[in-house]
């Protein structure tokens, strides 16, 4: 099972533009126990603001832009 915020998560865009790893992808989007430890799917699950540049682990990624 995926992510329901998997298709509209940022992070999608910076994979295909080359600036983002997609181990992310596979270490947190695919299954559910790890897309619940997911800090971009925990906000967004409460309707908390993040920033499209931070990472699954909370991490806000300045490279990313």
């Amino acid at each position: 099972m995926t992510c329901k915020w998997y298709k509209l998560c940022p992070l999608r865009k910076f994979e295909k533009q080359g600036k983002l790893s997609k181990k992310w992808e596979n270490e947190y989007c695919k299954t559910e126990s790890n897309w619940k430890n997911c800090k971009r799917y925990q906000m967004e699950e409460k309707s908390i603001y993040h920033p499209d540049n931070m990472t699954p682990d909370g991490i806000i990624d300045k490279r990313l832009i």
